[in-house]
């Protein structure tokens, strides 16, 4: 049963990529083959190889009973697609297979999952279950034939339960799930096991105590630089000033575990990335040490343009996470992306002073890096406009407010989908500030000042609308240095 049910969705998915348009179809980052994909799951390091796994629907172009589909990397820069790992096909996964994480034990990829049941899809009530599947190739799954492992809940939890992330430490597995109380309070949730088979109840990690939402979806717990952090995405947060402008949000927690009172002292909540689609982020720890992130690069109830062209949705750049020394997290682009640039192109704009100056830029897939200079800086607004039309009516702009000393990035003028600017706080006490992009065919990634800042955002241009600019407003700024690169589509 449970191949026929990889298989149809196998041949689904190859009838479903023939009629594909490519027009805004990225081309370095992970997207299905073709229809809808949403969180990233089960990132691992297994066998020399990077495995991700996704929340897809391979039947269609919006969100359906999930699947999980799959792609592998030997350096998370040149990805292949793999056939779909798991389907829901049982009872207890009989509407989806949703979210959830993957260990490496005794040689064998092991994935554990949320087996999610319609009760009443009408009022959001169902039944949520934790499951395991298991791989000797990596590629090929088979479920626990005594699943679910985890049934019972706390007495005061709903039927959200989910997204379960795991770690081995000691010799013990743990695992957290998002989880909403019937009061409507999000919250994390700890199980641990010694077989991956038998787990038991520790109690609440860390819960909603002040605007934080009603349900905390996609946690991860880890060490970072001697710190424990908890990320999450909650679920019902308000909006306050810059922050929280999103339908849902992605954020952490940082503090430190006892493992006596299993009790997670922490401080406040902080968004992890201020653009307008980031979402549940997932990490890894690879055989080099580092702790690696990639989100969902998209938002819920988002107006999804490529919906039209038979595919919708993808994940993020990989990124390596580290604590700056005020405590924050730092995100880097994995140093592996330079293996993207194809070739280095040629920038010479010195000094920007009232004007926009147009580059003889025009790539759809680029790297750009630029250095501004604050001293002698007399503008009052700088930055970089991407994506433009030759008439001036489409562009994305990454600027620098100097006043408010804020970062924005506007896709006001992006094309089609949904408008809107973001904007956050960005330190202009040094010397210079650092704006680097990596821009695909339908998104931006911006990490400015080395990763302390970081926004992503969808945007879906006109083919045409190639163009880079530099611009200052009510002034003038110098640049310190421009690098830009010709990018690899690794999927052509």
């Amino acid at each position: 049963m449970a191949n026929n049910a990889i298989n149809q969705a196998n041949e689904a998915l190859q009838e479903a990529v023939k009629k594909m348009k490519k027009d805004w179809r990225l081309g370095y980052h992970i997207a299905a083959p073709a229809n809808w994909i949403n969180d990233p799951n089960g990132l691992v390091f297994f066998k020399g190889e990077y495995h991700a796994f996704y929340q897809h629907y391979p039947y269609g172009e919006s969100w359906g009973p999930m699947h999980w589909g799959h792609a592998k990397s030997k350096d998370l820069v040149h990805w292949e697609h793999l056939p779909v790992a798991l389907a829901p096909d049982h009872d207890y996964d009989r509407d989806g297979c949703f979210s959830g994480s993957a260990i490496v034990k005794d040689d064998m990829l092991y994935l554990i999952y949320t087996g999610h049941v319609w009760v009443d899809q009408s009022k959001d009530i169902a039944i949520q279950t934790q499951c395991i599947a298991s791989s000797k190739d990596g590629i090929h799954f088979e479920k626990y034939e005594n699943n679910p492992v985890i049934r019972d809940i706390p007495e005061d939890s709903t039927g959200h339960v989910r997204d379960p992330k795991i770690w081995e430490k000691d010799g013990l597995y743990h695992i957290v799930l998002g989880n909403r109380t019937k009061d409507d309070i999000g919250r994390v949730i700890h199980y641990t096991s010694k077989d991956l088979i038998d787990w038991e109840y520790e109690g609440v990690l860390a819960q909603n105590e002040s605007n934080l939402g009603y349900m905390w979806e996609c946690p991860d717990f880890f060490e970072l630089d001697g710190k424990d952090v908890l990320l999450f995405s909650p679920q019902g947060m308000k909006a306050e000033g810059d922050s929280y402008n999103n339908l849902f949000q992605t954020g952490y927690l940082i503090g430190s575990y006892n493992e006596t009172t299993k009790k997670f002292e922490h401080g406040d909540f902080h968004e992890i990335d201020h653009g307008h689609d980031f979402y549940a982020v997932q990490t890894l720890h690879d055989d080099q040490g580092r702790r690696i992130a990639i989100g969902w690069m998209d938002m819920w109830e988002s107006e999804m343009p490529t919906k039209e062209h038979g595919w919708c949705g993808a994940l993020t750049l990989p990124r390596e996470l580290s604590l700056s020394a005020e405590g924050n997290i730092i995100m880097k682009p994995v140093a592996e992306l330079k293996g993207l640039r194809e070739q280095e192109l040629e920038v010479n704009v010195a000094s920007i002073s009232n004007e926009v100056i147009k580059t003889p830029i025009n790539q759809e897939l680029l790297e750009l890096k630029a250095e501004f200079s604050l001293k002698n800086l007399t503008a009052k607004e700088f930055g970089i406009k991407v994506r433009c039309s030759e008439d001036g009516t489409e562009e994305t702009s990454i600027g620098i407010d100097v006043e408010h000393s804020k970062l924005i990035l506007n896709r006001e003028h992006s094309g089609a989908g949904v408008k809107g600017i973001r904007q956050t706080a960005i330190n202009l006490e040094g010397d210079t500030v650092i704006l680097h992009l990596y821009l695909d065919r339908s998104s931006i990634e911006v990490f400015a000042n080395e990763g302390t800042t970081t926004m992503t955002s969808r945007i879906y241009p006109k083919k045409t609308s190639l163009n880079v600019q530099f611009y200052a407003e009510d002034g003038k700024v110098n640049l310190k240095s421009v690098q830009a690169w010709k990018l690899a589509d690794i999927w052509e």
